[in-house]
């Protein structure tokens, strides 16, 4: 089950229903059942202490995502943080929609959460292709 939550933020995801049956079935087509997913919106500031105090990371960034699975072949469990101010910023940057730009960073947690990583330009190069992919097959 995929649940949005709030801290420090007052966000409203647009479309949750159809987001949440697009990240299910994305998920389900990377060969994962899903589990319990939550996804935290957070101001930048709340985003940059969770990656300080768990990550020892002194940086903004636009998400982090934890595995909470004990088996990689359980069903996905996580919590994804997403700094609604990083995303903002970033499609202003990118020119494009803020909803475009929240969908790409959902996907990109959850694709961690499948397996992709994003530390090589090897690994930079097939998680941008499969968040294409991904939102691709978005049709809210």
């Amino acid at each position: 089950m995929v649940r949005f939550f709030n801290e420090d933020t007052d966000f409203k995801l647009p479309q949750k229903l159809a987001v949440k049956k697009w990240l299910t079935a994305q998920a389900k087509a990377e060969g994962h059942d899903m589990g319990d997913l939550n996804y935290i919106f957070a101001t930048d500031e709340y985003v940059l202490n969770v990656n300080k105090e768990y990550l020892q990371h002194d940086y903004y960034t636009d998400i982090i995502t934890f595995d909470n699975r004990e088996y990689v072949d359980d069903p996905i469990e996580g919590d994804i943080y997403v700094s609604v101010d990083r995303v903002a910023d970033n499609a202003a940057q990118l020119g494009i929609a803020p909803e475009v730009e929240m969908r790409r960073v959902l996907a990109h947690g959850l694709l961690h959460l499948c397996g992709y990583g994003d530390k090589t330009e090897e690994e930079v190069a097939v998680m941008r292709m499969k968040e294409e992919e991904w939102l691709l097959m978005y049709n809210g």
